[in-house]
């Protein structure tokens, strides 16, 4: 993704310097854009709680450099011990996304490997890299996946603009490069193809205003700010062509984790019989779970992000507001799940396929 004409991706390692990792810091934008360093795991565990990144995909490769930062500064008689106490801190920083475990898990398995401690340094180096580059690469092809889908869209309106609704940030910044929900955007605008966008804000950390607005702005895709409860509204008007989301979890029988909201925007486009398509690289799939609202664990966060906003006054000075009484409780779920039976489609880096067990497994017949 290009930042003011400069390619970036959201994690990379600090050049000529390999014992920091560096992320965008995504808590000051849209109105500043900054560069955080990460050198121990509390650095690590503080940027995935705290949300100074964000996003199932970013949150899995943060991890997975997470793990790789415990090997390199780990005790030289305490390895073992200090590598798992270090993936047990990380993956309790947020339980919805499963790329997270996933991230950890296969750090782990990776320098289980491997019999000395530099050696295990060394591969953990590798593999951090490696699900980086994956997540990267995933991306970009279920974006070409996706671009197909707006594109037969284009086709019916003969050629009119092609109005997409999205929830969240599915972007370039919740992932390594490129997004779930927004590859296929950017796949389709590159294409040629006309497309506009509605952004819900997706409140209260507001990641479609701050978040998606700010990328697409920098890609120059047409886009409209809208309320989180307008949707349904122009779903009614005929104004709505497709909605496209991202998941922080699929379950084996397509069941989908997203931002809260995310449950009644699919109802609202099966009474109105829009396409509701979900975006993810296959990390994002749980394979163990079945039924979603059950078994997915829903993280609750702190009341204070319903209570108080921050964002720019009138003359630039960046504030944070309490929006209510100050006796006022509040409550935040952060994430909700849609079934399946409201998923039109499902879109990875393997293809297009039905939100079932039999259409998962469909793309990946090695996990039946």
């Amino acid at each position: 993704m290009n930042v003011n004409g400069k390619h970036y991706r959201t994690i990379w390692i600090k050049e000529n310097d390999p014992s920091t990792i560096q992320v965008i810091n995504q808590i000051v934008l849209p109105h500043e854009f900054a560069i955080m360093d990460l050198r121990t795991v509390e650095d690590f565990r503080i940027a995935i709680k705290d949300m100074y990144i964000r996003g199932a995909g970013l949150i899995g490769a943060t991890a997975g450099y997470g793990m790789y930062i415990a090997a390199l500064t780990s005790p030289e008689n305490e390895f073992e011990s200090f590598i798992e106490e270090s993936g047990k801190i990380l993956a309790a920083t947020r339980p919805t996304a499963s790329n997270l475990v996933w991230a950890i898990n296969r750090q782990l398995e990776a320098m289980n490997s491997r019999s000395i401690r530099a050696e295990k340094i060394k591969i953990a180096h590798e593999t951090a890299i490696a699900i980086a580059d994956e997540d990267a690469e995933f991306c970009r092809r279920l974006g070409d996946h996706g671009k197909e889908i707006i594109m037969e869209i284009s086709k019916r309106k003969k050629g009119e603009t092609v109005h997409i609704l999205t929830h969240c940030n599915a972007g370039w910044l919740a992932f390594t490069d490129y997004g779930s929900a927004t590859a296929p955007i950017y796949a389709a605008f590159d294409a040629g193809i006309k497309i506009h966008v509605w952004v819900d804000e997706t409140r209260p950390r507001n990641q479609g205003a701050s978040l998606t607005s700010w990328e697409l702005g920098q890609h120059g895709v047409p886009h409209d700010l809208i309320p989180d409860n307008a949707g349904g509204h122009l779903m009614q008007h005929g104004m709505v062509d497709l909605v496209i989301t991202g998941t922080d979890r699929v379950t084996r029988n397509g069941d989908v984790a997203n931002k809260i909201g995310t449950y009644l925007k699919a109802v609202a486009a099966r009474d109105n019989n829009i396409p509701m398509y979900v975006a993810l690289p296959s990390s994002t799939f749980d394979f163990d779970l079945i039924d979603g609202v059950k078994n997915i664990p829903i993280e609750e966060r702190d009341a204070g992000e319903v209570r108080f906003m921050t964002g720019k006054t009138v003359d630039g000075r960046i504030e944070t507001v309490q929006i209510c009484p100050d006796s006022t409780p509040a409550r935040n779920w952060g994430f909700d799940v849609t079934p399946a039976r409201l998923i039109t489609k499902l879109i990875c880096e393997r293809g297009v396929c039905d939100a079932s067990e039999s259409g998962i497994l469909g793309l990946f017949p090695e996990k039946k």
